[in-house]
């Protein structure tokens, strides 16, 4: 059993050269990531009762980033003194991340794996799963090893996209045909989860949702913000019992 869509990871391979340029393929990536980190990192420093506002303070903190793609939430945690672990299911994704945390001198351990196929049980403190769960295949096989992999009491940031017909409309037609965000036929709506389906998943696996937060794109300043809306984008902090 796997949890590997060929197809999707052949889809992000083709764009793997561009991981890093923000004017590229993942410019939405890049403007997305700023309200990710900030959210996930109150999120940690309320969990884990950290106090310190060093530039440092997730130094001791064990975080998994599955999905990884080119690095680029695995190395602002690294930057911030977290012990980071990314895996991807593409190899070339892996070595475009590889390549640039070498350059910028960060210490990131990269494997080409998806989640069942890691033995680490028990060990993370943090599993991230940004905007990967509407591209795996088996769910329910994909949230078990996640359950597995995380320590009691760890820590679960889950984001995806509603199954609506405002995502159809805004994540689709919008992101994909009409502004060009994203190439066509990166997302397929079918897949796209809705947050009650995807708590009763999470419930089943033992994890225990701590907060549900809607992310809103606004065109006008052309920056994200968090927000109770939950029709399109939005996130479960949840933690292991």
């Amino acid at each position: 059993m796997t949890t590997i869509n060929k197809q999707e990871i052949q889809k992000f391979s083709k764009l793997a050269d561009e991981w890093w340029d923000v004017k590229g393929k993942f410019k939405p990536l890049h403007m997305f990531n700023p309200i990710r980190i900030e959210y996930i990192n109150e999120k940690i420093k309320n969990h884990f009762k950290i106090k310190s506002n060093k530039n440092n303070f997730l130094e001791g903190i064990k975080v998994l980033d599955i999905g990884c793609g080119g690095g680029l939430i695995s190395e602002p945690m690294a930057r911030l003194g977290a012990k980071v672990t990314g895996i991807d299911a593409s190899e070339k994704n892996i070595k475009i991340a590889k390549n640039h945390a070498e350059r910028s001198n960060l210490n990131i351990d990269y494997i080409n794996k998806s989640p069942e196929h890691l033995e680490n049980s028990n060990e993370f403190d943090v599993i991230l799963n940004l905007e990967i769960v509407e591209h795996v295949d088996n769910l329910n096989l994909y949230l078990e090893s996640c359950s597995k992999l995380i320590k009691k009491k760890g820590l679960m940031f889950t984001a995806t996209l509603n199954r609506t017909f405002v995502s159809y409309v805004k994540a689709i037609i919008g992101a994909e045909y009409i502004l060009r965000w994203l190439p066509i036929g990166t997302h397929d709506w079918n897949k796209f989860i809705k947050p009650e389906e995807l708590e009763k998943l999470l419930n089943e696996k033992e994890f225990k949702t701590v907060d549900l937060k809607g992310m809103e794109f606004n065109p006008i300043l052309g920056k994200w913000k968090r927000s109770d809306n939950l029709s399109v984008n939005y996130i479960i902090c949840s933690s292991k019992l």
